[in-house]
């Protein structure tokens, strides 16, 4: 279904002789080069388990450009890079989805190693870089619904796994936290959502791109930004309605690849068309990645001063 609603879209566009990002742009509407989220280290699923949580990520939250926002993101990989190499961790094992990756003793030390490389890269944390973090708390449940932290030996109840993300977000410049509880968790997302304080809170496996479970999250007053994924959802169309519903409640949105993605570079321009105001993609390594970055880089380029970057304020809303 998905690979025909795209395949419309192209042709739609191409038969118009106009940019695909063009075509699906609401009237009186001008692009937007999104915010990029970028991976740099992983654990959880996506690379053997090295940690528990999925992703760890740089958000270029002071970068006045896209451009240079890859080039603070590629500046901090390699810092990480660095740090690893520092530890005596070997540096060259690339998970799904271009991230690096490591056996560490706590995932509170990933978010610590990211941080170091923020530095090692000459920019300042929190204020030019933020983390996001992707902990994908579904493959943490065990049967009795505690978050088992498998490589620390440890096992929270909801309440206690929250004490020790809201730990974090006053520990580290923490901007994103994604699917840090389980996705019927509901009275727990409530919970902490009350506790965010200014940090986004995004639900993937919490919404999965559907309307019925967005608007159960409004009603429920839980989270405040949404990954958009279409491949979740089978249709732009329906996607396109998910994140129509985000935004006129108040959501941020993020579009987002998935992991065994092609080097096909539409999503860049449904970020760009749809104003999403943020992409994830992965890292800066991997082809199937850096096509989605290349093509953003090429609008940027293209269209100069006459198209707009979110930055950081993507974060907040004032962009959209």
């Amino acid at each position: 279904m998905l690979a025909v609603s795209i395949a419309f879209a192209i042709a739609t566009a191409n038969s118009h002789r106009i940019p695909l990002h063009r075509e699906i742009l609401a009237e009186g509407k001008a692009p937007l080069i999104p915010l990029p989220m970028v991976n740099i280290f992983s654990g959880g699923a996506h690379a053997g388990r090295s940690v528990d949580l999925q992703d760890f990520l740089a958000v270029p939250v002071g970068a006045a450009s896209f451009s240079e926002a890859i080039n603070w993101a590629w500046r901090v990989r390699a810092g990480t890079a660095e740090a690893m190499r520092k530890r005596g961790l070997a540096s060259t094992l690339v998970a799904d989805e271009g991230g690096l990756s490591a056996a560490l003793t706590s995932n509170r030390e990933a978010i610590a190693l990211v941080v170091e490389g923020i530095h090692l890269s000459g920019l300042r944390p929190g204020d030019e870089v933020g983390i996001a973090v992707d902990v994908a708390a579904n493959q943490l449940l065990d049967d009795e619904g505690r978050y088992a932290l498998a490589s620390e030996h440890r096992s929270l109840t909801a309440a206690e796994w929250i004490s020790e993300l809201t730990e974090w977000l006053a520990a580290f410049p923490i901007v994103s936290l994604e699917d840090p509880l389980g996705e019927d968790d509901w009275s727990s997302w409530r919970d902490l959502t009350k506790r965010m304080n200014g940090v986004q809170l995004l639900g993937d496996d919490l919404f999965v791109t559907s309307r019925a479970r967005l608007d159960h999250g409004i009603q429920a007053e839980v989270a405040n930004a949404v990954l958009i994924k279409p491949n979740q959802i089978g249709t732009l169309s329906d996607a396109h309605l998910v994140l129509d519903q985000a935004k006129e409640s108040g959501y941020q949105t993020v579009i987002s690849a998935r992991s065994g993605d092609t080097e096909d570079a539409w999503l860049s321009e449904f970020a760009m068309g749809w104003r999403t105001g943020q992409i994830k993609v992965g890292s800066t390594t991997r082809s199937e990645r850096t096509a989605k970055w290349n093509r953003l880089l090429k609008w940027e380029s293209m269209l100069g001063d006459s198209v707009e970057y979110a930055g950081g304020s993507a974060l907040t809303g004032t962009s959209s």
